[in-house]
């Protein structure tokens, strides 16, 4: 019960893939109370009320691009918990993706909607939570990335670069969230995990069994990526802040894997050997 009595706002919770529902279901498990939020098309799309129901929590929609939603939103949690201990975001969408467009041929209008749902949405959140005084000395806010912030993965276009927005984001807003209220402000760089958004990238079951095999732990589960997620939630981890934390298996800091070389020794037709 390390998060019992803390109240907070998870984003992002679409189907039971997503690892922001199972930040839901653990934090629920510690004890949290939160408030469940997406956009108003994802919210018809998922099963977001068999989540509520299952965590006695409210949903409430918000498009994160849209100020007025947000104020609509924080100004109901607040009401309804006083100030907040914790947020996640878990948000990030690409139409460049969806539609396979290449990456150096990429629409631009799509580019400027990636960028504003998938980071600046984060910077105008914690925007909003502070203008309204809606955070507990010592809360903790949340965001997920990915290592394709700093590697080219070819297939994740201009989320690469939102990724490395939010980043930048975290760490500069850390900082003044830290040194007004003492609020930490993370992300944390999972491995490819198999959510719905995720198994949306072209190439994505290469992409997954790449990483597996590079890391020495093997790719890390959307199950222990919400573990590591309330663990941020919690009064354990208080002074960690500003910090892109790599939840991996060890992928982010191994340069080659004894698997991947003996994949690539079979391939060109040689031996090798761990």
């Amino acid at each position: 019960m390390i998060l019992k009595g803390k109240k907070g706002i998870i984003f992002g919770a679409l189907d039971n893939k997503s690892i922001a529902w199972k930040v839901a279901e653990f934090a629920h498990a510690e004890g949290a109370e939160f408030i469940l939020t997406n956009a108003p098309i994802a919210l018809r799309m998922g099963a977001i009320n068999e989540l509520a129901e299952k965590t006695n929590s409210e949903v409430i929609p918000c498009d994160v691009t849209l100020e007025e939603d947000l104020n609509n939103l924080i100004e109901k949690a607040t009401a309804k918990f006083g100030q907040l201990d914790f947020v996640l975001h878990s948000i990030g969408m690409s139409l460049n993706v969806r539609k396979k467009i290449p990456y150096t041929e990429i629409n631009y209008d799509f580019m400027h909607k990636t960028f504003d749902i998938s980071a600046i949405s984060f910077h105008r959140l914690m925007q909003t939570l502070m203008k309204k005084d809606a955070m507990k000395e010592w809360g903790s806010i949340v965001a997920l990335t990915y290592i394709a912030s700093q590697r080219v993965f070819p297939d994740y276009s201009e989320m690469a670069e939102s990724k490395a927005l939010l980043e930048s984001f975290a760490r500069s807003f850390g900082y003044h969230y830290g040194k007004s209220k003492k609020v930490r402000v993370n992300t944390i760089s999972q491995s490819p995990t198999m959510t719905t958004a995720g198994s949306g990238v072209g190439g994505f079951d290469a992409f997954y069994t790449y990483a597996d095999k590079m890391s020495p732990l093997g790719n890390a589960s959307a199950e222990d990526c919400a573990k590591y997620v309330v663990s941020l939630f919690s009064d354990y981890t208080r002074y960690v802040t500003m910090q892109n934390l790599f939840h991996d298996g060890g992928f982010s800091f191994t340069g080659i894997s004894g698997d991947i070389m003996e994949l690539v020794g079979r391939a060109g037709g040689t031996e090798s050997s761990n």
